[in-house]
């Protein structure tokens, strides 16, 4: 009944649903997955990501789409609660802090549990909540995902990686996940207890929230697969070909990075391809259970490839920087939504998005009523999936008041239309590009459009302003940082 009464339900969006005629959601989170690795938004790529591109396919994917920031926990919390980091001061990965030139401003290491996360909202509409993967949203049990609205939780805790003594084999080390049998891989794993649990629960609405731990670090792949890229490697003459580069070959600025140009990373491949099969396998599920059309997909990266640091596994290029980088590399993400009856197959999206608005398009999409007061930086993406090209919105902002572990520095930025201004919080300097021209951020046009990087940056400071951005602070007996 739910799967024959769903399309004309949707098709009636003012309609209200009863909660047993409610779609379904299925929401992939990938950890460092880049912008470029994807077959959908990268033709030449060179890992294989089938399933992830059928999904693009069958939906609509968004080229300008970001993280809310260039690492992995801030954009999980945005993902969750509709809201910028920057409001409660969760503005890098939990528990990480650097010092440099500067101290970095004060962490909240933690999301809030008076927040009303998206699985929270669900479940009081009666749907049935689970959780799979990488967490990373609180430093004790009681941060964890079975106190943030989710029933059922897998493999969430405080931990940003799997860090075991089998690292993506068992023994996993995970609390909130028992050791499988030798040999297990833990994507394949995720991906089965996702459909464990959608399998129970197929008669009643869930949410299904599968967060996979590839491909961060440590990079660890099944056997067979690595076999498989290093033949790859050898067969496309990839194995004597530079794969590095230092930063200021490529860009005119005082990075001193090297920074992989050329995706030949067999164990990494290897890590993009079982993930992207965990995925298959999941939809694949939905299929033979007669749910794909009752059941809305979405998917997107935390942050960009790792491409400066701990091995740097994967190129970026053309987009400039990686994880840990305020530049596209680091916040531009592979962003796929299929909604049944409201999305067409194979369409593309080109305005701006950004991880704080998954909370209101899911409620928009499952026929919920929006919470303002709650996802109040999120905008729903209906009117995107149902065919039209803009929304109602000056821009969108990054906050960043840390040094990365990737030798990002710490830096604000501000997007409105194609123009993209980049402000650095050690000495105030800004940098302004059109990315509809130079998508690499290679052109600096701060100097010659004054009047421009004027504007933008007045709305820039004026949003610190209404998030209550904090920012660096001296080191003892040292010099005062710049500040707005």
């Amino acid at each position: 009944m739910r799967i024959a009464t769903l399309l004309p339900l949707l098709a009636l969006a003012s309609a209200p649903l009863a909660a047993a005629d409610r779609p379904n959601v299925l929401f992939f989170l990938v950890d460092d997955l880049g912008y470029m690795d994807v077959g959908a938004n990268n033709p030449d790529t060179f890992y294989e990501t089938p399933h992830i591109d059928r999904l693009a396919a069958s939906g609509m994917r968004f080229t300008d789409a970001y993280a809310a920031n260039p690492v992995c926990s801030p954009t999980r919390y945005s993902i969750m609660t509709g809201r910028y980091p920057t409001r409660v001061g969760a503005t890098n990965w939990f528990s990480g802090e650097r010092a440099a030139r500067f101290r970095p401003a004060p962490l909240h290491d933690r999301m809030p549990l008076e927040e009303v996360t998206l699985a929270e909202a669900l479940r009081e509409a009666g749907y049935r909540t689970f959780f799979a993967g990488k967490w990373h949203l609180g430093p004790t049990a009681e941060y964890w995902p079975e106190h943030q609205g989710f029933e059922v939780n897998r493999g969430g805790w405080s931990r940003g990686g799997p860090y075991g003594p089998g690292k993506y084999f068992p023994p996993y080390g995970n609390p909130r996940l028992e050791d499988g049998p030798e040999g297990e891989h833990l994507p394949d794993r995720l991906a089965t207890e996702a459909l464990t649990f959608i399998e129970a629960h197929r008669e009643e609405p869930f949410l299904a929230y599968v967060a996979f731990y590839s491909v961060h670090t440590p990079l660890v792949g099944r056997p067979d697969l690595i076999a498989k890229y290093e033949k790859k490697i050898e067969t496309l003459g990839l194995a004597g070909k530079e794969g590095f580069a230092d930063e200021e070959q490529i860009w005119p600025v005082e990075e001193q990075r090297r920074v992989r140009i050329v995706q030949k990373h067999a164990v990494y491949a290897a890590m993009v391809e079982a993930m992207d099969q965990a995925v298959g396998k999941v939809l694949d599920g939905l299929e033979a259970l007669g749910l794909a059309e009752s059941t809305v997909v979405l998917f997107m990266s935390d942050n960009g490839g790792l491409s400066t640091s701990e091995g740097s596994p994967t190129s970026n290029l053309p987009l400039r920087g990686g994880k840990g980088w305020i530049y596209e590399g680091g916040i531009r993400e592979p962003y796929l939504v299929r909604a049944p009856g409201v999305t067409t197959p194979g369409t593309v999206c080109h305005e701006p998005v950004i991880s704080t608005d998954f909370y209101p398009t899911i409620l928009d999409l499952v026929g919920l009523p929006a919470r303002p007061e709650q996802h109040q930086d999120g905008v729903s993406l209906r009117p995107l999936l149902e065919g039209g090209t803009s929304l109602p919105r000056e821009a969108l902002f990054w906050h960043y008041p840390h040094y990365s572990n990737q030798g990002g520095f710490p830096g604000g930025a501000v997007r409105m239309g194609p123009w993209k201004l980049v402000e650095r919080f050690e000495d105030g300097r800004v940098h302004l590009y059109n990315l509809d021209d130079d998508l690499g951020e290679r052109r600096d046009l701060a100097a010659s459009q004054g009047d421009r990087v004027a504007v933008m940056r007045e709305r820039l400071h004026a949003w610190y302003g209404e998030v209550n951005a904090q920012f660096l602070r001296p080191l003892d007996g040292g010099p005062e940082p710049w500040r707005p």
